[in-house]
């Protein structure tokens, strides 16, 4: 072999062993891998918001501790925790701090509004974004990287309709909080107690932090209301039972979306002589044969008891913890791609599988009603 022969053969070989090196470096997985947690952590929904992450750090904190492994690398997951205000401004600016700080995957929004505005800069880094928000528009975006955790409102727009069509009352308001969420489902629901043959005498749109309701409740008196269709949020509907016990006027009933299914709300169960009703794609984690065990965990670990959806959030982050397993990556657009490959599973809610457009293929929604001090379910379909 020729001098210049040698020299190239050893350069090819040096350059095949950097290639190597970099290849390896590149697929090489972190030792720390950082998943964001994205929730109202202040203002009127903080309750809410605090469960979700409380869920979060359940599921890794036990990942942690079970010995968490990648490649067979052992591997620490770490939460990036922000408070998004329930805000859609505030969103964009804390899923921009999440994609700074390196997080491969997100759980969040609440808010249907904030995960529609965040979605695009998740997106813009193949992050997997994985909500309990139900606005169907979220994963009408058209992005690879939107996951909802539970039912859409369309389905529960169908629930509000079927059930409100069975009560005793033919004379109806409905009422909504001005967020992409509460309009859009309030809007749906009116649609569908139409096709009931039900008669809207009021249909009225407030803000998200609206609690003068004096002049909500005179009206609903004279029209001769009978029942009202509410996506206001807990502490709103509190203020609304407060001002329709002002007047005397409580012969109704009240039916609303799943943001008023909250312990707090349990506060108004007496109020309504025609019963306080809530749909939700949340079941509550005792009506499933985990769920005894999660709240025992969840109240050692918290001192307090689940408000919302805690147990999906918990879920959601095993799910991840699987994705990331299976796709042998932290690499997001990796993750993101493994999410639609394979039937996840929540150690609390059981399948959580997405389909094309990243929505749950079996979800349900319940009709709840406050009954003995807690939230019982009446009906449950995944059709109506």
């Amino acid at each position: 072999m020729s001098h210049r022969s040698s020299v190239v053969l050893k350069t090819l070989t040096l350059l095949a062993a950097a290639s190597a090196l970099l290849l390896a470096g590149c697929n090489r997985v972190p030792s720390t891998i950082r998943i964001g947690v994205a929730q109202p952590m202040s203002g009127n929904l903080a309750a809410l918001g605090q469960d979700m992450h409380n869920g979060v750090k359940l599921a890794v904190d036990e990942l942690n501790k079970s010995g968490f492994r990648v490649k067979d690398q052992p591997v620490t997951l770490e939460i990036v925790a922000v408070d998004d205000r329930s805000d859609a401004a505030t969103g964009k600016e804390v899923a921009r701090q999440l994609v700074d700080a390196g997080v491969v995957a997100v759980i969040g929004h609440l808010n249907s509004g904030v995960s529609i505005e965040a979605a695009p800069i998740y997106a813009e880094k193949g992050i997997a974004q994985l909500a309990i928000s139900t606005n169907p528009k979220y994963t009408d975006l058209g992005l690879k990287t939107t996951f909802r955790l539970v039912a859409n409102d369309n389905l529960q727009a169908k629930a509000i309709g079927s059930f409100g069509g069975g009560l005793p009352a033919t004379r109806f308001a409905v009422v909504d909080d001005g967020t992409p969420y509460g309009k859009g489902l309030a809007d749906g629901a009116a649609a569908e107690l139409k096709k009931a043959k039900k008669e809207i005498v009021l249909r009225q749109s407030f803000d998200d932090k609206t609690t003068a309701f004096d002049g909500l409740a005179a009206k609903l008196k004279e029209g001769n209301v009978e029942s009202v269709v509410s996506t206001l949020n807990d502490f709103q509907v509190l203020a609304l039972l407060e001002a329709l016990k002002k007047i005397d006027y409580t012969r109704l009933s009240l039916l609303g979306g799943d943001t008023i299914k909250t312990t707090a709300m349990l506060k108004g169960a007496d109020v309504l002589q025609g019963g306080l009703f809530a749909t939700s794609p949340i079941l509550e984690p005792r009506e499933f044969s985990a769920g005894a065990k999660f709240l025992e965990v969840y109240r050692a670990a918290f001192k307090t008891d689940p408000t919302y959806g805690g147990h999906y959030s918990y879920g959601a982050m095993y799910v991840l913890a699987d994705a990331i397993k299976r796709a042998g990556s932290a690499k997001p657009e990796a993750i993101t791609d493994m999410l639609y490959k394979f039937d996840g599973y929540s150690p609390v809610t059981g399948s959580m599988k997405f389909d094309s457009k990243g929505e749950q293929r079996y979800a349900v929604i319940s009709v709840y009603a406050i009954r003995r001090g807690q939230w019982e379910s009446q009906i449950r379909s995944d059709a109506w």
